[in-house]
């Protein structure tokens, strides 16, 4: 993106203005593996950062395939699609998830593994169709993933509490910021981390 041109239109609004005057050229970042993106989303789903952390651990200790040699510290892979698919949603569900979510990620895994989960960064109205259609996924997530994965630069997950914290109000969808508000996240949820730091 032309960051220029993006920090320009966010700076039209009150609220990020100083933000974008403080960091300039603040960008979205990206994952490079869209079916992990969107299981640690869920995983990530109504616990702590630290919570989301060790459940990510148990998945990758319980599935994730062994590396021989990885960097250091890093002797096992994220689970890929088959094995998350595989395992089921009752034996996922023993690291710690109730089961509604152990099986939204068995059917994340079964509609990757079947082809059926579009997830590749630009496949923006692919990606969203068929996140949307599996039991499970919500609105959160769909703008998570399209943000992180897909590279949507308009993805905006309204609903994130700390989005709403940064913000002071609920239902805030900022349309005046399309087509970046994206980055309009990204500034808040910075904004947000630094007040965290600060107190």
């Amino acid at each position: 993106a032309e960051m220029t041109a993006v920090d320009a239109h966010l700076a039209t609004d009150a609220g990020l203005a100083k933000d974008v005057k403080r960091e300039p050229g603040v960008r979205v970042p990206g994952a490079l593996d869209g079916f992990e993106t969107a299981i640690r989303a869920v995983l990530g789903q109504q616990v702590t950062v630290q919570g989301a952390r060790t459940l990510t651990e148990r998945l990758v200790a319980k599935y994730g395939a062994q590396l021989e040699r990885g960097p250091e510290g890093l002797n096992r892979a994220f689970p890929d699609a088959a094995a998350l698919a595989n395992a089921g949603a009752a034996a996922i569900a023993k690291i710690g998830l109730p089961m509604k979510r152990a099986e939204t990620l068995h059917r994340l895994a079964v509609a990757s593994s079947e082809g059926k989960l579009p997830l590749a960064r630009g496949a923006i109205a692919a990606g969203r169709a068929a996140l949307a259609q599996i039991a499970g996924i919500g609105p959160w997530t769909i703008e998570y993933v399209a943000m992180r994965a897909l590279g949507d630069p308009d993805a905006y997950p309204a609903t994130d509490i700390a989005l709403i914290n940064a913000l002071g109000r609920k239902g805030e969808t900022l349309e005046h910021l399309k087509p970046w508000r994206a980055y309009a996240a990204v500034r808040l949820w910075r904004r947000a981390a630094r007040k965290g730091v600060s107190t």
